[in-house]
């Protein structure tokens, strides 16, 4: 992603506990309002609430979004690697891409809630083997985007999402154009920073990284703190009914803080 000193905002959309007319309009009406971005998640079940309220496929959403939608970055918050063949990930992100006019980010990570494993058929692991097994598909998800014909309409920039200091920071440094991770913002700055270092380790400039934050609703007033540890780009999270009066509330200040 290019450098930028414009502090960007979005809106991950929690797909559970809604029906898809309300997803749709939610998207729609988040890249009228003037979002940066909008994302929904990786997960095949709720995250909280009623462990078995309705529920819908990242991808599935994805395209569908991508001719929806005209001005706002689309992606996963995040993409978890175990589910997908990485070449076929690939190819799904790159078709996303193309269908979107250029605007897809393939937001990526190692996986974490068992569940999704578990009645899907997919193994587990540890965290070591689930964060081993995202710097291989890393590898072959930029050698099979290389290699697509047609290529990506767009840059499609790479977002790798966690904040683990040893090997997901590194991988971070080494092969991702975003980083995306939580607050508070202390535990941002230091994050940040551990980010920072891994970059000079890999001889990598860190203007090169764009970092980005999820943030709670309730979280707005405290942009400017964000800002200050460093976010770039700030991202609330909703979930239904979609209310998106954290996001204009969020675009609106950001804008008259100039």
């Amino acid at each position: 992603m290019p450098e930028t000193t414009r502090l960007k905002v979005g809106v991950q959309l929690h797909p559970q506990a809604t029906d898809l007319a309300s997803l749709r309009r939610a998207w729609r009406d988040a890249d009228g309002a003037g979002a940066d971005s909008i994302w929904v998640w990786d997960h095949f079940f709720p995250l909280y609430g009623d462990p078995d309220a309705e529920h819908y496929e990242c991808y599935s959403l994805l395209a569908a979004m991508a001719v929806e939608t005209r001005r706002a970055r689309i992606g996963a918050m995040v993409t978890c690697t175990s589910y997908r063949n990485p070449n076929l990930l690939a190819d799904a992100a790159r078709t996303i891409d193309h269908l979107s006019g250029g605007r897809f980010v393939l937001g990526i990570g190692a996986g974490w809630f068992e569940r999704d494993y578990r009645e899907y058929g997919y193994d587990f692991g540890t965290v070591t083997s689930r964060l081993t097994a995202l710097e291989r598909d890393l590898a072959i998800i930029t050698d099979r985007l290389g290699r697509l014909n047609p290529p990506p309409s767009g840059d499609l920039p790479i977002l790798i999402g966690g904040g683990g200091e040893r090997i997901t920071l590194r991988l971070v440094a080494e092969h991702a154009d975003a980083w995306n991770t939580f607050g508070p913002p202390e535990v941002y700055a230091h994050k940040n920073r551990v980010l920072d270092d891994w970059c000079h380790r890999r001889d990598r400039n860190p203007a090169h990284v764009e970092r980005t934050v999820c943030i709670r609703p309730e979280e707005v007033g405290h942009w400017g703190a964000y800002a200050d540890a460093g976010a770039q780009h700030l991202i609330v999270m909703v979930g239904a009914p979609f209310d998106l009066g954290p996001l204009e509330r969020l675009r609106r200040e950001v804008d008259s803080a100039g």
